[in-house]
């Protein structure tokens, strides 16, 4: 009894562990990207409703 083509097996694919080095950079540059992004547009919605006075008119009505 010998084995046919039943007898292979693949272990990996070494193509994809290859292209990690490629591509986890460029994923960590992405989430910065995006962090930095969210963090800007937070802060600016928290000054917009922060209520300063000159927002909101204040000085227009003395």
């Amino acid at each position: 009894m010998t084995g046919g083509a039943d007898s292979v097996d693949v272990l990996a694919h070494h193509s994809l562990l290859l292209a990690i080095p490629a591509f986890l950079p460029a994923l960590a540059v992405v989430a910065v990207v995006v962090f930095v992004a969210v963090r800007d547009r937070r802060a600016e919605a928290r000054d917009r409703t922060s209520g300063s006075p000159s927002e909101h008119g204040a000085e227009k009505e003395r």
